[in-house]
């Protein structure tokens, strides 16, 4: 993304995480902040802001004031592509939706990303990842079936939509260097998240049986048991999926071949199914007298597809993690050093090594409005006190 410049008016995880990506991949990404909204988690010195905008530049201006979009409209002219995850009403009052910016740029691409998308009734609405999950199904099919819906526990639909924007803005800058023409991408949230519920939104428009959630289970897998299960010490679980005969036997050799291992009930993988509740409770019982950790070893030792569920501070020293280099480090001039994940995906020639941790609210003042735009420091130092540099 060398050579690719970004103006980035996105605030807290979404639209931030398209522009992250971006920059981590080398493009130039400028990020528009003003101090009266440089609060909260997008307060330059919080540990969710390092988070999401490591690798950019930070600019202040206040854009309720026309100075303000005037200079932001000239940074258009230098910029390939322009970010924003507002409500659509927000660049229309700021005069600065895509109809605009085609006079200042016509190669300009424009990634619009919203709760609901730039048409339809509900444009308006405001959105967060935890609401869109919640109506688009995510919250309800995450829940143990006649239970009320646990939730993903984090914003899942943001990362969804992130995702989506970065692969968006690619294909449009693929499209340019073939055409020479940008365009503007209009992402919804909704609908991004929509279609993590691929297969039930089929079986729903199908019209099968009533959509239900699963808990741990899973309508077209084949494996008994199947689930998670509770083990020794304060919220540890582990995963055990057994899918045919031989692992059946191996489960039941570590388990110390128990009596109930010879129940008519369990000879075959499909009676074990049909009786997954007295099975999972058979199992459960063997398993909360095991740490996680040395019950997932014992079972992948003997052919049984079983793993650790891992929190935050189990991945941080995961080995495997650690021998691939996924974790990284960078040192913040406030936060000190601040650990951060890096992808799973590898380049030749690619080191994160050369990261920057996000930056200090207006760091790039000087380079921005005096280097690229030109403008005096008499100007600047005038613009400042005007409050439009803000």
């Amino acid at each position: 993304m060398e050579g690719v410049r970004v103006l980035d008016f996105t605030r807290y995880i979404a639209g931030p995480y398209t522009t992250r990506l971006l920059a981590d991949y080398g493009a130039e990404v400028i990020k528009i902040q003003t101090k009266r909204m440089a609060v909260g988690v997008e307060s330059n010195e919080e540990n969710i802001f390092f988070t999401w905008n490591r690798n950019k530049k930070s600019i202040t201006l206040d854009l309720e004031l026309p100075e303000a979009r005037d200079l932001a409209l000239k940074l258009v002219g230098l910029s390939d592509i322009v970010v924003e995850n507002f409500s659509p009403r927000v660049m229309a009052n700021w005069q600065m939706d895509y109809q605009r910016l085609l006079h200042v740029k016509k190669q300009i691409i424009m990634l619009s990303m919203s709760g609901m998308g730039q048409t339809g009734p509900w444009k308006d609405k405001i959105a967060f990842g935890p609401t869109i999950q919640a109506l688009c199904g995510l919250t309800y099919m995450t829940s143990h079936k006649g239970e009320p819906p646990m939730g993903l526990g984090y914003s899942y639909a943001d990362i969804v939509s992130g995702l989506y924007g970065a692969l968006s803005i690619l294909a449009a800058l693929e499209t340019r260097d073939k055409t020479g023409l940008g365009q503007h991408i209009d992402l919804s949230e909704y609908e991004s998240a929509c279609t993590m519920l691929g297969p039930t939104l089929m079986g729903a428009f199908a019209g099968s049986e009533r959509v239900v959630p699963m808990g741990n289970r899973s309508s077209d897998v084949q494996a008994a048991p199947y689930g998670c299960y509770r083990c020794l010490g304060e919220d540890r679980w582990c995963v055990v999926a057994v899918y045919n005969e031989e692992e059946w036997r191996a489960l039941l050799g570590v388990l110390g071949d128990p009596e109930w291992g010879s129940w008519k009930i369990f000879e075959s993988l499909s009676a074990r199914e049909k009786h997954l509740g007295t099975l999972d409770q058979l199992v459960g019982e063997w398993m909360s007298g095991q740490r996680a950790e040395d019950a997932a070893d014992r079972l992948q030792e003997a052919g049984v597809h079983a793993g650790v569920v891992q929190n935050a501070a189990d991945l941080a020293v995961d080995p495997q993690l650690e021998a691939n280099g996924f974790f990284s480090s960078m040192e913040h001039p406030i936060l000190g050093e601040v650990p951060c994940d890096t992808y799973p995906i590898k380049f030749n020639e690619y080191e994160p090594g050369s990261w920057k941790p996000s930056p200090k609210l207006g760091d790039a003042n000087g380079y921005v409005f005096g280097e690229l735009l030109g403008l005096p420091e008499e100007t600047i130092d005038l613009y400042v006190q005007q409050g439009i540099i803000s």
